[in-house]
């Protein structure tokens, strides 16, 4: 009696107008998918939640977030009586003329066609940029 010939099975992917996907291509991609659920969400999110670069930029108030990164960046040229091209932002109505319009984004992130500020200085931190950008994406409230 004859022995059944072994037949090696190798397993393909059709062939998609001419995209030829592999095996390991796809196991790749779905070890990806699963590495980013939301089941791995705790190795991103420390204990305490929160964003894991230490930069929260949800519910940015006008007093106790933004004031003081304008304070601290802004008043030597545009505060404090000091007016520089016309600009003082030591009030919230004037901050917010200039939030309003992008402005404000505009030039603290160096964005193209603005003048990059503060001027003669180092670039805000991005946390400090993006909790800024957060204020002013949520309505620049006086808050």
């Amino acid at each position: 009696m004859k022995q059944p010939v072994k037949q090696k099975y190798q397993f393909r992917l059709p062939v998609v107008k001419g995209v030829n996907i592999s095996v390991k291509y796809l196991l790749a991609f779905c070890l990806f998918i699963v590495g980013c659920s939301k089941s791995n969400e705790e190795s991103l999110n420390p204990a305490g939640g929160g964003n894991p670069t230490g930069c929260d930029t949800v519910n940015m108030k006008y007093a106790v977030n933004i004031q003081p990164i304008i304070q601290a960046n802004c008043y030597r040229c545009h505060g404090n009586g000091q007016s520089q091209g016309g600009i003082s932002l030591d009030t919230y109505a004037r901050l917010q003329r200039v939030a309003v319009t992008g402005t404000l984004v505009g030039v603290v992130s160096h964005a193209s066609g603005f003048a990059p500020m503060p001027q003669n200085a180092s670039k805000l931190s991005d946390c400090d940029i993006n909790k800024i950008k957060s204020w002013v994406l949520n309505g620049s409230l006086n808050n």
